[in-house]
Formats: structure tokens, C-alpha cells, sequence
């Protein structure tokens, strides 16, 4: 069991991490972890955890970076009551439901160029191709950032999600690397605060600056760390679920042929995606409190690693689990929800965004694509936190 601990998080299985899992699973729902704590392997528990007020986030820098030297600036992500009401709200007012709905039509039209290029390429990295640019271009554009600063956002984003890994798991270079890229982010996007200040813009910058409740605006820090998370939960994150919903498609080709047949599954099919091979494989939780999960009770200050990517593959959850179903959320059929955006007071503010791109992505590829060959092996990086491909050559053929 402790080979499948360290093997879950290894280099080596990054391109298949769900053997472990299931060995992990079959152990129990609580196997120990790291640093005293306890990995939550099995869906009904790590449910029950992420949506238990009682487990707080707050604490996971201090879990997975407590030997750190550079600070990630506070958000409302690692808060909770009253400051993560407090915070969340106002974010809430800038980032709306109607934000990303007055986004679809430049989705759309952002996909429809890059999918023909990438056709008339034929040969090439999707990641490149597809997967970076459109949540790049829609984050930044959101957010007001000019468009000859999206490499730079690009490249100290990467960085910083690598770093979100457990420092115990980055190289020396890596974490220099991060701390590097972090004050590069500060820098940045601390002076297009300061600008958008003085000289107010059609962005959410500029919304963040001006959100307001009772009084209640966001600090300097707080505005920092918020667009932070944006940035790169709202772009790593999205890159790695497009990656991940491709390569599915390509490897269950009956699956791909449904989805060109009904492209109207490319909504269901988005949480497919998100179960099958999710974009973020763990979250920690800290108990606030005593509190009984299952047949197991944690004391107050109890730690615990919530393995969201064995959860998702719970087969006492989700029948066939290992399989790659786009039909399996479509409506009328009762199936369990995926913890990719986990749940409660922490749901991911950006999901409605990061399904719109890669429900865009299955459409276009439903009716545009013929077929899509794999190249090679692709290759992934060493990150446990988010995972994804460094790579993905294929070769598209269109209609």
C-alpha cells in the first residue's frame, strides 16, 4: 500500500495515476498520508468532506508549503468565514453568471479560428494549437490584460502551478522558479491594478477595483491573490481539461464517432470529461472541529489529502467507472456528481466558464473534425496538484 502512496504521486505514473488509486481504494477510505495526514480515497467520503463547513481550506499553504520563503498572496480560496464570505461576495459582484454568458460569442468565434488552423496545419501540438490559446486569450481579455503581455501571463502561470505542488515534490529550480514567477505576477499585474485605479476599463480588473459591499472593498493583497487564482486555476486548469478531453476522445473512438453524430452530448460530455480524467487531482481539508466521516471520527486540527481523481473513479460510485461514457450526465439519468469543482463553500467560482470552453471545443471538433490521430505518447508533466500533458501531437483531418 505505502508503494501505491508514493507511486500516486510519482514522475513516472503521472500518465496514469488510477492504478494506484484503485489499489489505494480497495486499502479503505482513509489510507495515511504525508505529514500525519490522511488521504480520502473514496467518493461518499471525500463528498462528505468537501462539503462539511467543519474542514476548512485555510490552512493548505501551510500543509503542502509550510518551509516555503515566498508567500502566495492571500485569496479567498484559503479563507473561510467570515473573511471567505466577505471576499467571495465581492468577486461575485465582478465575475458573474452574465460575465461569462456576454463571453460565448467571442468563445465561439475564438474557437472557429483556432480549430481552422489547427485544419489547416494538419500536423500539430494541440496543446499549443487549441488548448493554451483559448483560455489564455478569454482570461486575459476578461481580466484587460494587453494582448502582447499573454506569453508573459503564460509562462509565470505555468510556473506558479507547478508550484503548487508539495514543496517536498518541486526541485530546488522549481521552487526558485516560483518564487521568481510569483513576484514577476505581483509585479505585473500590480502595476495594471495601479493603471486601471487611475484610469478606469471595459474589464474585470477594473470591476474587482471598483466592487464594493457596505464599504467592504478588496485590499491591494486580497485584489492580488484573487486575480491569481483567476489566472491560473482559471487558465492551467482549463489547458489540462481540454488536453485530457481530446486524448479521451482519441482513445475511445466509438465515443468520438457519437459525439460527431449527436454534437448536442458536448454539454453532458464536459462532465465526462471531468470525472473521467480531471484537470485537479487533490485538495486538503483541516478539521475545525471533531467530526465523524463514516466510521472514522478526526479530533480539531486533523488533516486530510482528498484524492479528487480516485474519487472520481469510485466504482461503488460511478458503475464502469474506468470508462469513458460522454452520455453518462446527460439528462434524466441518475449518476453521482464529480468533485472536479469540488463542493460547498469552495465550488470553483470559474466552472462556468471552463465548461463553456470545452463544451465550445467538443462542438467544433463533433462538427468540423473527421478524425484525430495520436502522434505519440504525450508526454506530462511532473505535476501532481494539476495535472496535465506537456505535449499532445496529433494529426487532424476535417470534414
Amino acid at each position: 500500500m505505502q508503494l501505491a502512496v508514493i507511486d500516486s504521486i510519482a514522475p513516472h505514473t503521472r500518465h496514469n495515476p488510477y492504478d494506484s488509486y484503485a489499489v489505494l481504494r480497495a486499502a479503505g477510505p482513509f489510507v495515511p498520508g504525508p505529514h500525519e495526514t490522511q488521504l480520502v480515497t473514496r467518493h461518499r467520503e471525500a463528498q462528505a468532506i468537501l462539503q462539511d463547513p467543519r474542514w476548512s481550506h485555510a490552512e493548505e499553504p501551510q500543509l503542502l508549503h509550510g518551509d516555503s520563503d515566498v508567500e502566495l498572496p492571500g485569496s479567498f480560496l484559503w479563507m473561510e468565514p467570515p473573511e471567505h464570505t466577505r471576499l467571495r461576495g465581492l468577486v461575485s459582484k465582478a465575475f458573474t453568471a452574465r460575465t461569462v454568458h456576454g463571453l460565448r460569442e467571442r468563445a465561439e468565434r475564438l474557437v472557429r479560428e483556432l480549430v481552422t488552423a489547427a485544419l489547416d496545419r494538419g500536423e500539430l501540438d494541440l496543446l499549443d494549437a487549441l488548448a493554451y490559446p483559448l483560455p489564455l486569450t478569454l482570461v486575459c481579455e476578461l481580466l484587460g490584460v494587453p494582448a502582447e503581455a499573454h506569453e508573459h501571463v503564460r509562462r509565470i502561470s505555468a510556473d506558479i502551478a507547478r508550484g503548487l505542488d508539495p514543496d517536498v515534490l518541486l526541485t530546488p529550480a522549481e521552487l526558485a522558479a516560483r518564487s521568481a514567477a510569483v513576484n514577476a505576477f505581483l509585479e505585473f499585474f500590480g502595476d495594471l491594478t495601479d493603471q486601471r485605479r487611475r484610469v478606469p476599463a471595459d474589464d474585470l480588473i477594473t470591476a474587482l477595483v471598483r466592487a464594493d459591499d457596505a464599504g467592504a472593498r478588496l485590499t491591494r493583497t486580497e485584489l492580488l491573490g484573487t486575480l491569481l487564482i483567476l489566472v491560473v486555476a482559471g487558465h492551467e486548469t482549463t489547458v489540462n481539461l481540454i488536453g485530457n478531453g481530446v486524448l479521451a476522445l482519441i482513445r475511445n473512438p466509438e465515443q468520438f464517432e457519437r459525439l460527431r453524430a449527436s454534437p448536442g452530448l458536448a454539454e453532458a460530455a464536459v462532465d465526462e470529461v471531468l470525472r473521467y480524467d480531471a484537470p485537479v487531482h487533490l485538495t486538503t481539508r483541516t478539521a475545525h472541529a471533531e467530526v465523524t466521516v463514516g466510521e472514522r471520527t478526526f479530533a480539531p486540527g486533523a488533516a486530510v489529502i482528498v484524492l479528487l481523481g480516485s474519487a472520481n473513479r469510485d466504482p461503488d460510485a460511478f458503475p464502469e467507472a474506468d470508462a469513458f461514457d460522454i452520455a453518462r450526465y446527460t439528462r434524466g439519468r441518475r449518476v453521482e456528481r464529480h468533485l472536479s469543482f469540488g463542493l460547498g463553500l469552495h465550488y470553483c467560482l470559474g466552472a462556468p466558464l471552463a465548461r463553456l470552453e470545452m463544451e465550445l471545443v467538443l462542438r467544433a471538433l463533433a462538427e468540423r473534425v473527421r478524425t484525430v490521430t495520436l502522434l505519440e505518447e504525450p508526454p506530462y508533466k511532473p505535476n501532481v496538484v494539476v495535472r496535465g500533458m506537456s505535449r499532445l501531437l496529433v494529426n487532424l483531418e476535417g470534414l
